[in-house]
């Protein structure tokens, strides 16, 4: 027999009704807003209403530097999550929302896999409760109401200087993969169709709306940091912000409603937190603070997942989002796979949508151990932060006992505990042993610490991640990247953390380059300021911000049948 589809495994979920999950985490009923019977709004009522519960301990899930197939991380988050119930204790999984980007291109659906889902799958790929739209409308609206005001004579009547138009930054967004709309021309038509000027599209996840709202506090917060959003500058280098033109105060009327979190399940009905989704590789890829400030009250643990591997979304969740949040993890876990490390000796390549090469399938625990290299860095950089780490070996359907021993041995060098999951077949029992490794791990104290102070020079605090989290010599910037540094600092912004933008494919900025590289030097080409978000990103690398759709997209198969005589249909195509 056949191993199910996950939308069919999905479909025949016995969900428990969103009351009965919140009032079992101790959400108060009053917050709760249904969106349908799939999802609901949580209250920002709940933050205070729920403060003198229990704090959960806290615990983040990344991995190795993923292969382009990825390494299983949310399946591993949602496997964990409900594996805590099979040994007695209560959890809380907090992950992003999935762009409908690449939903349609070459994902299909990020939901988890297999026995380990957020249910209703359908639900979570596609819309969920409109926060991705709202997104799109109020960073759009911000585009509008800069473009009316150059119509309009780019004047201020306080006499601030207008804008530079080759120094407007801000662009437009929209939730699909469009490569098409990379690059536009605006403003053409006639006088009263606008200033015709250069500009373009980026995808929602990647707008510092989305940034914005996976990093504030609170409503307040959040008003106060679309104000920030730097739009561009005057002649004199002058930052000019969405405050500066009015547009600040509607942006957050519009995100009033997307700032709540969104409560599901999963398969096992343990709940879940689903919400915002910045991109991962010029933001922190990580979900929102306002979910960690009730999930931490919701059960005795939360789970919540940092996009890529440790050297970029966790290094990002420790020295961002912690930052901003207050709130200090108890424990990490690392995921890892024998085909990620296999991968990561140099010896294969492997290409998204192609069958796997049959000498990476091979029993080799020599070359576990020659591509362990990346898994020892990545422990490194969990002790680095003063966290302990545990180590998922996401076991797959033909991985060999000897393979999967080299990846234990790789961790107990690191004196890391380590388990063998098989929650993708087994659901929550699956993982019951990373678990009870899980539970021991966070249980010790804990000596978190962020890499860098707020007071390091912008230079210097890329230098420390460069250097001791990705193992560079070095940084080099470019004269334009130096020109920008003295621009940020003179503004004040020299007081926000770093979030580097490179390639997720490798721990350098070379995505060629396997395992852990040295002897290299992190060339910087320029850096850009995400003010409103709270972060400066520098740009190591080609960062494609709009995402391309490919020859075969999954658009092509996803699809409403009638075979059942329901007349809604029933979506095919998702995985």
């Amino acid at each position: 027999m056949s191993f199910p589809t996950d939308l069919e495994i999905a479909r025949a979920a016995d969900l428990k009704p969103l009351a009965d999950i919140a009032g079992s985490a101790g959400i108060p009923l009053d917050q709760l807003e249904p969106y349908g019977t799939g999802a609901a709004k949580i209250g920002l009522g709940a933050i205070g209403a729920m403060a003198d519960r229990p704090r959960a301990h806290y615990v983040v899930v990344s991995a190795i530097t993923p292969t382009p197939l990825g390494e299983g991380k949310t399946t591993t988050t949602v496997g964990l999550g409900q594996a805590f119930d099979h040994i007695g204790s209560s959890a809380t999984i907090a992950i992003r929302q999935p762009s409908m980007g690449p939903t349609f291109g070459i994902k299909g659906g990020a939901a988890g896999g297999g026995y380990s889902q957020v249910v209703p799958m359908e639900l979570f790929n596609l819309h969920l409760t409109g926060d991705m739209h709202a997104v799109t409308a109020a960073h759009n609206l911000c585009s509008a109401m800069l473009d009316a005001h150059l119509y309009h004579g780019n004047s201020f009547a306080d006499g601030k200087a207008g804008f530079d138009p080759h120094q407007i930054t801000w662009r437009r967004v929209l939730d699909v993969n469009d490569r098409a709309l990379r690059n536009a021309v605006i403003g053409l038509g006639g006088r009263l169709d606008g200033v015709p000027r250069e500009t373009g599209f980026d995808i929602t996840a990647a707008s510092e709306v989305m940034a914005a709202l996976a990093l504030c506090t609170s409503l307040e917060d959040l008003r106060a940091r679309m104000g920030r959003i730097v739009l561009g500058y005057d002649r004199d280098g002058s930052p000019i912000t969405a405050e500066d033109i009015g547009a600040a105060g509607s942006m957050t009327v519009i995100l009033r409603e997307a700032i709540k979190p969104n409560l599901m399940q999963t398969l096992e009905n343990t709940p879940a937190l689903v919400h915002t989704g910045p991109f991962g590789n010029i933001a922190t890829g990580n979900s929102s603070i306002v979910a960690d400030q009730i999930g931490i009250h919701m059960s005795d643990f939360l789970l919540t997942e940092a996009g890529f591997g440790a050297d970029m979304g966790a290094e990002r969740f420790f020295n961002i989002k912690c930052r901003y949040s207050g709130i200090a993890p108890d424990a990490a876990v690392l995921v890892a796979t024998v085909r990620g490390l296999k991968a990561h000796s140099g010896n294969h390549r492997i290409v998204a949508g192609r069958p796997l090469p049959e000498a990476l399938l091979a029993e080799n625990p020599d070359e576990v151990h020659q591509g362990g290299d990346n898994l020892r860095k990545q422990l490194a950089n969990m002790q680095l932060h003063g966290v302990t780490p545990v180590v998922a070996i996401n076991a797959f359907p033909g991985d060999h006992r000897a393979d999967l021993d080299a990846i234990a041995e790789i961790a107990s060098e690191y004196g890391a505990r380590s388990a063998v999951a098989t929650h993708f077949a087994d659901g929550g029992a699956g993982a019951a042993t990373l678990a009870e490794a899980v539970k021991e791990a966070a249980a010790e104290p804990s000596d978190f610490q962020v890499l860098y102070p707020d007071e390091m020079p912008l230079a210097d605090k890329i230098n420390a991640v460069a250097t001791q989290v990705y193992g560079a010599d070095g940084i080099e910037l470019s004269p334009t990247a130096k020109r920008q540094l003295d621009t940020y600092t003179a503004a004040g912004f020299d007081h926000l953390p770093v979030c580097i933008a490179k390639t997720h494919l490798s721990i350098s900025s070379d995505p060629a380059l396997k395992g852990a590289p040295t002897g290299w030097t992190l060339p910087v080409r320029e850096v850009r300021a995400s003010v409103g978000a709270g972060f400066v990103y520098p740009i190591c690398g080609d960062m494609r911000t709009m995402p391309g759709l490919g020859r075969t997209p999954a658009a092509k198969t996803i699809d409403l049948v009638f075979d059942d005589g329901d007349p809604d249909g029933r979506i095919v195509g998702l995985s």
